[in-house]
């Protein structure tokens, strides 16, 4: 653990460090072009032998693909319980993506020429569903939903196998229920590089989407330009920024919670401006994680991966964040201070405000996805939306009045460029 202070000289190059810039070590860059030109080269047998490899299931080429009646079982099997909790988030989930789909349109430029935008549906989409130690099930709702409210028509998915070569029933269960009957037992950079490059069995995708630890989001990096790459989700991250206001003991929970993914690079920001306040939350999240299942894993986060940042005033806040770009961030802040902070803060992937609005919420049901920028990415890209699964073409339509309005400038850039085809290009239309 790190505690930094916003005033002091050096602070910006501190957190920075900390934060990092979102690129693998030179062993994991090693590790994963290795891995992607063996699937390159040998296709099916090279995502066999990585299978085998880092996820102990020896299967055969007629395993890769999952039987339709096996995630059509799982979804039959699943419990009333598990049943109602998914058709309630896939409904927050689809009415807040429904809400963000984008029209066509069209209208007169100034020249009175038609242009517009066109959309449409990417063809073909993979989703990677991590599923080891912490088979995230809602993953499969928050890629494979905003993908139906696109119009994707066709969707594979893959997710790791576990030792024995099945597939976690409940990812198996979201996938049937969202539509997705195409589905691999493949994980990690292999799934990663088949759906990339395509083998015999997998058919490669326009595009990848769905977070992933280290070496996955190294992967979709190295990958990207062969395929389309939705954006870089590492491991997860959250920031709190807490006043006087609020409960210690939530705050902890709060980062406890994102500290049990696993991986063991996750990141924890709190951001206090009462140095008693961030003594009081991490020792209450200690004792939490004693009794937690993933206890040892969250301890040893909080121990080593935990930036505390002190400011003078919680308002200055604002600035640390935006330099952070924080994945998921929580206001716990007075509510007089919520509106002016909130609107200050322009990186964040996905911001959760006020006390009663823990990360939990965006991780499984609010309805913005959870696939969210971490390491500092946030700077430049969005969390995962409709529009990612689309594609826009944009329409010109000219007369010849219109036409004889553009000469002008065609002609002065053309002279400026030194293109004489491309003036001509015009003028041949005015003059035939």
């Amino acid at each position: 653990m790190i505690v930094l202070q916003a005033s002091d000289k050096d602070f910006r190059s501190k957190l920075r460090a900390f934060v990092g810039h979102g690129e693998a070590a030179l062993d994991i860059k090693n590790a994963v072009a290795a891995i992607i030109a063996d699937v390159k080269e040998r296709g099916d047998v090279g995502v066999l032998y990585q299978t085998a490899r880092f996820d102990h299931a020896k299967l055969n080429i007629r395993q890769l693909r999952v039987p339709t009646a096996q995630i059509v079982k799982a979804a039959e099997n699943l419990a009333p319980a598990k049943r109602r909790a998914f058709t309630e988030a896939a409904h927050c989930i689809e009415d807040f993506h429904k809400k963000t789909l984008p029209k066509n349109w069209s209208a007169k430029n100034p020249h009175g020429a038609t242009v517009g935008e066109r959309y449409h549906a990417i063809n073909r989409c993979g989703l990677y569903i991590p599923g080891g130690q912490v088979p995230l099930v809602s993953t499969v709702l928050m890629t494979a939903l905003p993908a139906k409210v696109a119009g994707v028509p066709h969707l594979c998915a893959c997710t790791p196998p576990q030792p024995d070569g099945k597939i976690n029933p409940d990812i198996l269960a979201a996938l049937h229920l969202c539509g997705v009957q195409e589905v691999y037992a493949v994980g990690g950079v292999q799934a990663i590089a088949a759906m990339a490059l395509g083998t015999a069995t997998i058919p490669a995708v326009d595009k990848i989407f769905g977070p992933g630890n280290a070496y996955v989001t190294e992967a979709k990096r190295q990958l990207f330009g062969t395929t389309g790459i939705d954006l870089l989700p590492g491991p997860s991250e959250v920031m709190i920024i807490a006043d006087r206001t609020a409960k210690a003991d939530w705050v902890a929970a709060d980062l406890c919670a994102q500290a049990e993914h696993g991986s063991g690079k996750e990141k924890l920001y709190l951001v206090v401006d009462d140095a008693e306040m961030a003594d009081k939350c991490l020792a209450i999240a200690r004792h939490q994680a004693t009794n937690l299942s993933h206890g040892e894993k969250i301890r040893k986060v909080l121990d080593q991966n935990t930036c505390v940042v002190m400011v003078k005033d919680i308002s200055a806040a604002a600035e640390v964040a935006n330099l952070v770009a924080p994945e998921h961030l929580e206001l716990m802040v007075a509510a007089g201070k919520m509106t002016a902070l909130s609107e200050a803060i322009t990186t964040a992937g996905a911001m959760l405000m006020g006390h009663e609005t823990p990360t939990v919420l965006g991780d499984f049901t609010a309805g913005p996805s959870h696939t969210l920028p971490t390491n500092g990415t946030g700077r430049f890209f969005s969390g995962l939306r409709v529009t990612d699964f689309l594609r826009r073409t944009s329409l010109v339509r000219y007369n010849q009045a219109a036409l004889k309005k553009a000469l002008g400038v065609v002609d002065a850039f053309a002279s400026m460029e030194k293109l004489d085809a491309h003036g001509r290009s015009l003028k041949v239309r005015l003059n035939p």
